[in-house]
């Protein structure tokens, strides 16, 4: 399988190395000069060399590079829950109730051909927890052979199996980002509300550094493990990898107000004014059925991709206009330029009677 991915990526045109977060940017001309190259031509090599210390001087180009295609609307990025399924069963988890169901192995294979074709090169996989679904090594695998950058959202349970990690030890994600939940084995596990799960995870954690995978962590500080955040934050430096730290709970995709509880009261921040992102527009979110949204929050309306193929995503920025506009109680507000989270999110808030405090700039007035 080649090792180097040449593709388009909005008005640039990129060489990829799976796995790598590097990459080598071409001229138009360079990039087309590929199609016509039956070896690797010396200025690809010397690129290529810099870059990533590979020797690539004189070898077949089909060997080494594998040519992506455009897609038809500009979309480069998408997540992707294979299933809400979870061996976890934590208090503040967005997902509600966890429901293991969705596509089958065929379904999958299709939704993947479809990411491809739309022009998807960045493609994150999530869940629930995504190495406990069936299919999950499988598709990884074609997912990755038809030339996507993968990144992972795991609980991290999962990595001590040998069977997990010699796929991503053969085929390494660009990032695997492992949420983290307490320092010790009692916080952890009542937190996930799993015993053992401690345990689990630090042997996980352990064997994915030892394979030399790329792991960021995230640090999920709630009422239950507040106490720990700085034992936390010691032991991801000890481990030498980057950590980000998540406070802020939100209600369930479903307006659930079930997760607030868990919010420690001390931990919540700030968050950034709300500037715009590009969901709908270069990125689009897949669930477990094949249905495209514009983002994990803004689930309704949807498109069938395994249905409608690639032309149905034509609709998805119709449908993120729509999404984005103030609606309910926030028409007409004045402070609006300065909104602390989009309107899908703002909804879900709404919907869960959830204080202003949490999400809106009100709450401080």
């Amino acid at each position: 399988m080649p090792e180097l991915v040449a593709t388009p990526f909005a008005d640039r045109r990129l060489v990829l190395r799976r796995g790598s977060p590097k990459a080598v940017q071409l001229p138009h001309a360079r990039f087309e000069e590929l199609r016509t190259r039956s070896t690797v031509p010396g200025w690809l090599a010397d690129a290529v060399a810099a870059q990533w210390q590979m020797d690539v001087c004189g070898q077949a180009l089909a060997d080494v590079v594998l040519m992506r295609e455009p897609g038809p609307y500009g979309f480069s990025r998408a997540t992707w829950e294979i299933n809400l399924g979870c061996d976890y069963d934590c208090e503040m988890c967005y997902l509600g109730e966890k429901r293991f169901e969705g596509l089958d192995m065929a379904g999958k294979r299709r939704l993947l051909e479809v990411m491809r074709d739309a022009g998807v090169i960045w493609l994150q996989i999530t869940g629930g927890e995504p190495l406990i679904d069936p299919d999950f090594l499988e598709s990884y695998r074609l997912a990755n052979e038809m030339g996507m950058q993968l990144e992972i959202l795991s609980n991290g349970s999962q990595l001590r199996r040998d069977r997990v990690l010699d796929v991503l030890r053969a085929y390494p994600p660009t990032k695997l980002t492992l949420s983290l939940y307490g320092a010790t084995a009692g916080t952890y596990d009542a937190v996930t509300r799993r015993r053992g799960g401690f345990d689990r995870f630090r042997e996980g954690v352990h064997k994915a550094l030892a394979a030399g995978l790329r792991i960021d962590l995230s640090l999920i500080i709630v009422r239950t493990n507040a106490h720990e955040a700085d034992a936390m934050r010691t032991w991801a430096a000890e481990l030498g990898v980057p950590f980000r730290e998540y406070a802020n709970i939100s209600p369930t995709i479903h307006g659930g107000a079930e997760t607030l509880p868990s919010q420690s009261p001390e931990y919540l921040t700030d968050r950034k004014p709300f500037t715009g992102c590009p969901a709908g527009v270069t990125f689009f979110h897949a669930d477990p059925f094949g249905r495209a949204s514009i983002c994990k929050v803004g689930r309704e309306p949807n498109i069938d991709l395994t249905a409608e193929g690639v032309p149905g995503l034509a609709r998805l920025g119709q449908i993120a206009g729509p999404l984005m506009l103030r609606t309910g109680g926030c028409s007409g507000c004045k402070l609006s330029a300065t909104c602390r989270v989009c309107r899908p999110m703002a909804q879900v808030f709404q919907a869960a009677k959830a204080p202003l405090k949490n999400y809106c700039q009100h709450g401080e007035r």
